[in-house]
């Protein structure tokens, strides 16, 4: 069974051509910039995914189902996204509407993080678990919900803001426009804020860089793994932040295993999962920390591609009727 996926970023597109298995045929990606015209940004998308069929010798009618992963907010009833911070001038776009009139097929959309966290649970870090909670630790920090084997969207298909849990009283602002946020403090871009104004310039970090002003959280993680005091410093910083983070979900939704990607990912075990793990374990009830297990994401680059495949999937079969059998 062939499917299709799209998976719409705020600075990339990827559109893949795969099968329920999670194995991808063909793939395309180039940057995306929004041109402030939604119809026309959805025209040229359309047309992408046309070519990649055509590359492959499919015809349109042979593909299943499409699945499109998209940054939120997303509304999946109704299949549309309201004004999207990332691609500005869009507004409220009937993106199935407009995908569907362009390809002549029907398509299904996905929040990203929920169309991620169901990717690693078919086919990555989650497999074999039926409560997952998987965080994108990226430019901000997304969450998608895998409870009681099945995605877990909630009203208005908002559930996994994770990045939005209040840490801190009147804390820093979040780009969201509330104080205090779980992402204010540990989100790539409120971090590379940070390390702009602090990092040493004597440090590993800066000349890795090229420049205080150059600084983001990958020189943060090389230079860590360097033995840079002020690296280590940051870099154990941010862990214990995450931690907090993970403590509240732990309370919440009892997970038996927390996903993190991108950072996390990237600072590897000793550095980041080790300590995560340690400082989890003293926050919550032993019943609640013994058994949770928090492991990187296993999908890596790949998971774009899978991501709107299993948009796709989730239209076809979904996590509802896995959960029953």
């Amino acid at each position: 069974m062939r499917l299709l996926g799209i998976d719409i970023g705020g600075t990339k597109l990827a559109v893949s051509l795969g099968n329920e298995q999670g194995v991808i045929e063909r793939r395309l990606r180039r940057p995306i910039e929004a041109s402030g015209k939604p119809e026309a940004d959805v025209v040229r998308i359309a047309e992408d995914v046309r070519k990649l069929l055509r590359d492959a010798g499919v015809a349109r009618e042979d593909v299943a189902a499409s699945g499109v992963s998209a940054p939120g907010p997303v509304d999946v009833e109704r299949g549309s996204r309201g004004d999207p911070p990332d691609l500005p001038g869009w507004g409220t776009v009937p993106l199935v509407r407009l995908l569907s009139e362009a390809l002549g097929r029907p398509v299904a959309l996905e929040n990203d993080a929920n169309a991620a966290a169901l990717a690693e649970w078919r086919f990555g870090a989650g497999r074999g678990r039926r409560n997952v909670v998987y965080l994108t630790m990226s430019t901000g920090i997304g969450g998608g919900l895998i409870l009681d084997g099945r995605l877990f969207r909630g009203h208005h298909s908002s559930a996994g803001e994770i990045g939005h849990i209040p840490l801190e009283e009147a804390g820093a602002r979040c780009a969201c426009g509330l104080r205090g946020c779980f992402e204010a403090y540990a989100g790539g871009a409120a971090w590379t804020r940070r390390l702009r104004e602090l990092a040493p310039e004597s440090s590993r970090v800066v000349e890795l860089a090229g420049g205080r002003s150059l600084v983001t959280p990958e020189h943060v993680v090389t230079a860590a793994h360097a033995g840079d005091v002020f690296a280590l410093a940051e870099l154990d910083r941010w862990c214990d932040i995450v931690a907090r983070g993970i403590t509240v979900l732990a309370f919440t939704l009892a997970p038996e295993r927390v996903i993190l990607g991108t950072i996390a990912v990237a600072a590897g075990e000793e550095l980041c999962f080790a300590p995560l793990r340690e400082r989890v374990r003293e926050r919550v009830w032993p019943i609640l920390g013994d058994g949770l297990e928090i492991v990187p994401a296993a999908l890596g680059d790949g998971g774009a591609d899978l991501a709107g495949i299993c948009a796709a999937l989730e239209a076809l079969e979904p996590s509802s009727d896995l959960a029953k059998r």
